[in-house]
């Protein structure tokens, strides 16, 4: 017999039809609707994009509770700056609200899906309740070997997080969290790590990064060139943690060893200039495009004349570009750090080790070698990538894990 349980949830960012955070949030919704009843509490400033898409998509399972700090409180936010400690007082506000509502509902299972961060408590632990925190993130950060490969703004940037993510480790709340956990999800090996060390007893390990049956079957309709010229895409924005320069180092590298065709970035951001200018010095600047930000339409078209993706992010704790190149049978070349590393298989891809620049750069141009000489391989892993993403990263296959885990859970005492 199928148990239909009372779900609460935990999803400061929640809109239909979006990516990041917000997307995460809302499928999570979705899926948990499936099998079971769900209250969500959101913010209200989520209310007008999911009351409109709920006219059109109903979810009879879902009930939506919204709830924002008073007024004088939104001085923290301001755009992205203060967010985390929006997020911070707005979870403490929801505990009273949570607290009332399972008082008339009486739930079964409280989970915290958003913000996808293991450093910041969720109150819903408080509870009287079967907790489940996550998937949650944030554990990864840039090896010590890579930080002099940063620029200065990029280097400040990684120590202070650093510091920020340690001290607040210590905050007995998010450490309360941890411990109550019935189970807790991490998106990477190294957010599981740390999950233990700040006290959380059982861990398993699930990426963020979903796609839903109906993105795949696009995915997999758009046309792939495995033909000349071999080219070679990046997608993001142009931040230091995502690696580009050592992507563009080795696309140069790999082509002063004989190889051939053009590297694609798609994205905009501050890391720019620099990446200009490394291919300007490598001599490289007439095989290297600049796409900027493109709509996703657009984005879809260039995947689908490109050969194979190249993602070396440095910390990088989901990567939905690289689901999305492998879901268009792109083979992924990343390193073997963070969620990217949790995507791709040898099948279906290349993960290089992090050791030091001058190894990582190597070892990218390497790949880009191998795939642009065997073409049957290059083909094979295009394959092994759509299956990958298809079996693995589906939202409906989170679904079906999620309501085996609530099972799990609400059997042990």
């Amino acid at each position: 017999m199928k148990k239909k349980y009372k779900v609460l949830l935990s999803a400061y960012a929640c809109e239909p039809n979006r990516g990041s955070e917000p997307g995460v949030g809302w499928n999570w919704v979705m899926q948990i609707a499936r099998f079971h009843e769900v209250w969500v509490i959101t913010r209200a400033n989520n209310r007008q994009v999911i009351e409109k898409e709920l006219a059109v998509n109903p979810l009879p399972n879902a009930h939506f509770i919204y709830y924002d700090l008073p007024a004088w409180l939104k001085w923290f936010k301001k755009g992205n700056r203060g967010v985390h400690w929006y997020y911070y007082f707005w979870q403490i506000g929801i505990y009273r609200l949570a607290r009332q509502l399972n008082r008339r509902e009486s739930f079964d299972i409280a989970q915290h899906v958003t913000f996808v961060n293991y450093w910041m408590p969720s109150f819903l632990a408080l509870l009287p309740l079967k907790f489940i925190w996550g998937p949650v993130g944030g554990g990864d950060g840039t090896p010590k070997a890579f930080l002099k490969s940063l620029s200065l703004r990029g280097r400040i940037y990684e120590r202070t997080r650093n510091v920020v993510t340690r001290l607040f480790e210590f905050d007995p709340f998010v450490r309360l969290a941890a411990h109550k956990a019935a189970v807790c999800l991490a998106v990477t090996p190294k957010t599981a790590e740390r999950l233990g060390k700040i006290g959380a007893s059982r861990v398993k390990l699930l990426s963020q990064v979903g796609l839903s049956s109906q993105e795949i079957s696009i995915l997999r309709q758009v046309k792939n060139g495995h033909v000349h010229p071999f080219r070679v895409v990046s997608i993001g924005n142009l931040l230091h943690l995502k690696g580009f320069h050592l992507g563009m180092a080795a696309f140069a590298k790999y082509l002063a060893a004989g190889g051939d065709g053009e590297y694609w970035l798609i994205g905009d951001g501050p890391e720019k200039k620099n990446l200009e200018k490394i291919a300007l010095a490598n001599g490289i600047e007439d095989k290297v495009k600049f796409w900027g930000k493109l709509p996703r339409q657009k984005v879809l078209t260039r995947l689908g004349e490109s050969t194979v993706l190249l993602y070396p992010s440095l910390h990088d704790s989901g990567g939905v570009a690289c689901a999305e190149a492998m879901g268009a049978g792109l083979p992924l070349i990343c390193l073997n750090l963070g969620g990217p590393a949790m995507q791709v298989t040898p099948e279906s891809g290349f993960a290089i080790e992090a050791i030091s620049q001058a190894q990582v750069i190597e070892g990218l141009s390497d790949a880009l070698l191998h795939l642009s000489r065997e073409k049957k391989l290059l083909k094979d892993m295009g394959k092994a990538a759509q299956e990958r993403v298809r079996s693995h990263f589906s939202w409906e296959s989170k679904g079906d894990f999620i309501n085996t885990l609530y099972n799990e859970v609400m059997e042990t005492n």
